[in-house]
């Protein structure tokens, strides 16, 4: 297989800008117009710090250091809930869930209901004396390859040159100011933040603006920020004491970082760090960052490549806020554009999910990855743990990005302290606990107030199934003892106190369906009205399944002694059902739904990402399953950007290719921003949608949850010729694969392992293995094996 850059310079189509700067249709997002605002913004990181460039003059730049959050950790546990807990659970068990309910937000939501939310950084502004509206030949582009920004454009006859790049491992951000003409650069520099500012200082002797942020009314925790000017004039001055102004320039360079309190123990520490970070910027220089940085993120970057087959060329070279215009009316002339959404997604998870410091205190992707420019922004851009935070890191392990993983597992150990005290607290139970969000500080207790999502206790289990399937795909028995077992046991301890026997099975509660609503019965408390909590709704089954049987399987890994009592819970829980229009069962009754288009899919677990649902593993479940689909679809809700991800996946794992791509490309269709960004339902970004489908896009081309190598699992008419390299199997495959007119062609796959490599193709068709007509092979690690047809 050839390596990403040269398939896509091959492969795909190309345009030569006047700039001379060579655009590929699935590599660039490029642009002839400046951005206006956040959601035009061009996103890059370093994992720690993000940064959105706007690209015009004067020039804004929307910086996030991931752990400037709205304030520290807060005890928010109820103190009444211990004693409600046993009386909720009565209420519902003896039928009055509206009663049961009501008791359970009044006693069980903690206080105060929210936790945390992720805050505003800076703004650092260029002002260089013209504004963009007298300028021409303006371009603006963004390579996902290389990980880095740029601009040009013309001003009286000037080339003006930007570009900025989130340096790694260095941690800051770089930028580099140059033009055509000696000493034509003139450039006010400052940095802003609306609350808390304690002070601004800009030293002309050092070249620098410092500020520090701290206070009751900063919106945020504490934190320093810096930025040093480098460059090749003398002429420096600060008119103000708080920014900088460089005149006559030729080249100018401007190095940026962040520190908190977070990170730190005490100010002097976090201060002292802006200054050194800032300091070994300028020693290293912006050549040396830049090299450093691309480098790494196209090494990275470059392990997968895909090509799903050309695009028009005049459409797939227009600029690309264009493109997303004229996909939304042919989405059949540009599959290159769902390329460069896929090649875009796994950019913003290596931007916004890397750690080069490794001290445990990483900080995962939240909501909006790494990028926010509000002080309250939607749903707090925290971690909403009953589906975003998990969608987020879908595609880390298929798409060969393990190691964006250790800032998740950072955040849960965090999650799994504080869940501790919660568990005791809240329920009178050892082991750990989370609920439905998760702050910066792993904050387990409920957070908000409504019977839809408060006192859902779930997401632990959840969240393990990450660490568990990272052993399935690495082997890593280091990473099993060190992070996932002492986790496992503490929820397996946890649930064997929350759960009781009811109606014959063992049972959780209370609990909805993560969001969902039904129509309450007239034997149930207040007929007609909406319901959300019950005992045992299906999703909590699935968890707990694939929680006792995780613990199951890694005592075994790692020839521990497991706690016997784990199987028969296992086997005490209560099975899948099916309903009354033959779709799987969300609730332990038939329940009307309140909302039949709603967008979770939480019944539907088991199908993705679990694995206890497959048409080659059971027909009836899987029918069921499609049903669930099909009303979930035929509903009049609005739909989101991440609902459309995880069907796309759904409707992968049921086999059906045309149906998932129909899905992605109606999410291409309906919630793109100009700067690839994906919307809920309106311009609300958030950045799970962008996530989720890069990872369903991968289930069409390759699973293997059933214990197998199922190549090409899920033709689809739209992608009929394509190849892919790269990709991640469970048990250390590493797979490449082609097909043309819609029949599988060829694939080679690694073993990194050295286990048995069991293969499937397609819908079942005959194959051989290094010429052989076998079906399995034991393999040797290092060792890559043939498929052919």
């Amino acid at each position: 297989m050839q390596s990403f850059s040269t398939l896509v310079l091959l492969q795909v189509a190309s345009l030569v800008s006047s700039r001379g700067i060579v655009y590929s249709g699935s590599r660039h997002l490029w642009y002839n117009t400046p951005g206006t605002g956040f959601t035009s913004g061009l996103a890059i990181g370093n994992g720690r710090i993000g940064a959105l460039v706007l690209g015009s003059s004067p020039e804004r730049i929307i910086l996030n250091e991931a752990s400037v959050w709205s304030g520290p950790y807060q005890d928010r546990v109820n103190p009444g809930a211990q004693n409600a807990y046993p009386e909720v659970l009565d209420l519902l068990k003896s039928g009055q869930i509206t009663a049961g309910s009501d008791l359970a937000l009044r006693d069980m939501a903690s206080i105060p209901t929210t936790n945390r939310a992720f805050s505003v950084t800076n703004d650092m502004n260029l002002d260089f004396g013209h504004h963009i509206n007298q300028t021409s030949n303006y371009e603006r582009w963004l390579d996902t390859l290389t990980g880095y920004t740029g601009l040009t454009y013309d001003h009286d006859n000037i080339t003006y040159r930007r570009e900025v790049v989130a340096a790694f491992p260095s941690g800051v951000i770089a930028i580099r100011l140059n033009t055509d003409v000696k000493a034509s650069i003139n450039v006010t520099i400052s940095l802003y933040r609306a609350y808390g500012v304690l002070q601004t200082i800009a030293s002309i002797t050092d070249g620098t603006i410092l500020q520090d942020i701290g206070g009751s009314d900063a919106r945020s925790i504490a934190f320093s920020s810096g930025l040093k000017v480098v460059s090749d004039t003398d002429r420096i001055v600060s008119n103000d004491g708080e920014s900088i102004s460089v005149t006559g320039a030729t080249t100018v360079d401007i190095f940026y970082d962040t520190e908190t309190e977070f990170r730190w123990e005490t100010e002097d520490q976090y201060k002292a760090s802006v200054h050194d970070r800032l300091n070994e910027a300028e020693s290293i220089g912006f050549e040396r960052l830049k090299a450093q940085s691309t480098e790494r993120h196209q090494s990275m970057m470059s392990r997968v490549d895909i090509d799903l087959g050309k695009s028009n060329s005049s459409t797939a070279l227009l600029p690309t806020d264009q493109r997303i215009t004229s996909y939304e009316a042919d989405p059949e002339s540009d599959k290159e554009l769902m390329v460069l959404l896929y090649n875009f997604g796994r950019h913003l998870l290596i931007s916004s999910s890397s750690d080069a410091e490794n001290t445990g205190l990483g900080v995962p992707a939240n909501l909006q990855g790494i990028w926010n420019e509000n002080y309250s922004p939607p749903w707090g851009s925290k971690y909403t743990v009953n589906i975003n935070l998990q969608m987020n890191y879908w595609l880390a392990e298929t798409t060969n990005l393990a190691d964006t993983l250790p800032p998740l597992w950072d955040l849960m150990r965090r999650s799994h302290e504080k869940g501790q005290d919660v568990a005791k607290r809240m329920y009178g139970c050892p082991g750990y606990v989370s609920h439905h969000n998760l702050d910066l500080w792993g904050d387990s207790a409920p957070h908000d107030n409504g019977t839809e999502y408060t006192t859902w206790a779930m997401s632990a289990p959840w969240l393990l199934n990450h660490m568990i399937e990272h052993y399935r795909f690495s082997g890593d028995k280091d990473f099993l003892e060190t992070y996932a077992w002492p986790l496992l046991v503490d929820s397996v301890a946890f649930y064997e106190c929350y759960t009781f026997e009811f109606e014959g099975y063992l049972s959780s509660g209370p609990s909805p369906s993560p969001e969902n609503d039904y129509i309450v019965p007239e034997s149930m408390s207040t007929s007609g009205s909406k319901g959300s909590i019950d005992i045992s709704p299906t999703m909590d089954n699935s968890l707990l399944y694939a929680l006792f049987s995780s613990y199951i399987e890694v005592a075994s890994v790692l020839n521990i002694s497991a706690d016997r009592n784990v199987d028969s819970m296992r086997s005490k829980l209560r099975g899948f059902q099916i309903g009354q229009y033959g779709q799987l069962q969300e609730w332990r009754n038939d329940y009307i739904e309140a909302e039949q288009g709603h967008r979770h899919l939480s019944n539907l677990w088991d199908l993705f990402p679990g694995h206890r649902i497959s048409p080659l593993a059971n027909q009836t479940l899987a029918n069921a399953a499609r049903i669930s689909i099909d009303r979930r679809n035929n509903g009049t809700s609005t739909r989101t950007g991440w609902s459309r991800a995880w069907m796309t996946a759904c409707l992968a794992r049921l086999l059906d290719g045309d149906a998932a791509i129909n899905e992605a490309q109606a999410l291409l269709q309906n919630h793109l921003l100009p700067n690839l960004f994906t919307r809920i339902s309106d311009e609300t970004f958030q950045i799970d949608s962008n996530f989720g489908y890069v990872a369903a896009i991968t289930e069409v081309l390759l699973q293997s949850h059933l214990g197998f190598v199922h190549l090409l699992p899920a033709p689809a008419s739209q992608i009929p010729t394509g190849t892919v390299s790269g990709l991640v199997a469970r048990g250390g495959f590493e797979v490449s694969l082609s097909w043309k007119d819609g029949m599988f062609v060829e694939a080679k796959i690694k073993s990194k392992l050295g286990g048995k490599l069991t293969v499937r193709i397609a819908d079942g068709i005959a194959f051989k293995i290094d010429g052989e007509a076998v079906e399995a092979v034991g393999t040797s690690a290092g060792q890559t094996y043939s498929i052919t047809v």
